[in-house]
């Protein structure tokens, strides 16, 4: 399906097929550049080359570097974000075992990182580089980025906890889905500095398997009966 930016903002004809593939073209070179380089370091004459196309016609779709990094940004985080809602669904819609479920999406979350490298490559140069980055644009990233997909795990934790699976309920759902993110998806990406030393297989699942037990000690319906 065509962004709501190819098909043209409302009102607007959609961009024709030659200029959506220019457009592609800008982005994904970007992306790549953005990731290599940072945004301070990376110079429209690098993008331009890496995309195949002058200067001008970045000038013309973007404006300058700001507006391009910020649509390669917020593009690539919108499609982050909608694949980690269609992970959630794939295997908290139906639960069997919770912690072979939890289990397998903690590990194809964690995957997120290969499944999307040129957006998280632009994702460890932020770290570094958030005093020189547009605070607005960092804020939209946060919003349609991280903490949407936040927002959507807890919904399906609380989902599972109105189900009696997990103990989870409208006054924890959000801390909850913080805490699954920490300890699983936060406890790799510190082990491996934000994706720049990949981790071994095996690694990867032990901090998984560590990961989703804690969570299950706080959240977990066992755990929880324990402690009363």
């Amino acid at each position: 399906m065509a962004s709501r930016t190819e098909q043209g903002e409302e009102g607007q004809k959609p961009l024709r097929k030659g200029m959506v593939e220019k457009r592609r073209a800008i982005t994904s070179g970007a992306r790549t550049v953005f990731g290599r380089e940072g945004y301070t370091r990376a110079s429209i004459d690098a993008i331009a080359a890496e995309a195949g196309v002058s200067t001008r016609t970045i000038y013309n779709h973007f404006g300058d570097k700001e507006g391009l990094f910020r649509a390669v940004l917020l593009e690539s985080a919108a499609s982050v974000t909608e694949a980690a809602e269609a992970l959630f669904e794939r295997h908290l819609r139906k639960i069997r075992d919770i912690d072979e479920d939890l289990l397998d999406l903690a590990r194809d979350w964690v995957g997120q990182g290969a499944a999307h490298p040129g957006h998280f490559s632009v994702v460890r140069q932020i770290i570094p580089e958030s005093g020189r980055l547009p605070a607005d644009v960092l804020e939209e990233w946060q919003r349609i980025g991280p903490q949407a997909s936040q927002e959507a795990l807890g919904r399906w934790l609380l989902e599972l906890g109105r189900q009696g699976v997990l103990a989870v309920d409208e006054t924890n759902a959000r801390k909850a889905a913080r805490h699954f993110a920490f300890l699983v998806g936060g406890m790799v990406t510190a082990e491996s500095y934000f994706g720049a030393l990949p981790l071994e297989d095996g690694a990867v699942e032990e901090l998984v398997r560590e990961g989703v037990g804690i969570f299950l000690r706080l959240y977990g319906v066992r755990g929880a009966d324990d402690r009363t």
